[in-house]
């Protein structure tokens, strides 16, 4: 699946945009007709939990969205990736029941 990252206001390292690209290539497995992905990485200046990560999924008739918060980019792209996980078994059991 074809992933765009980008990184707002900041560039991020190769290291990152791997992890993000490995973490969001294991979604193949809970439905593998998945179109491409855009990750939006961002700096927030309000307390600890300072780093925001966004990932736009798009599947054949439908866009799935999940945007977390944690200390570390890595943490964040972890509890989305887990949030979109959810929105693609729940819209697989959609499509199954015909009701998408």
């Amino acid at each position: 699946m074809k992933v765009q990252v980008h990184s707002i206001h900041f560039d991020a390292d190769i290291k990152l945009k791997n992890f993000i690209q490995k973490k969001l290539d294991k979604l193949d497995t809970f439905y593998n007709r998945l179109v491409d992905g855009e990750v939006f990485l961002r700096l927030n200046n309000e307390g600890i939990e300072n780093k925001t990560v966004e990932i736009k999924l798009r599947v054949p008739g439908s866009m799935l969205f999940a945007t977390e918060k944690a200390r570390s980019f890595e943490a964040a792209t972890d509890m989305a990736t887990d949030a979109i996980r959810m929105q693609l078994k729940k819209f697989k059991t959609k499509i199954k029941n015909g009701r998408a």
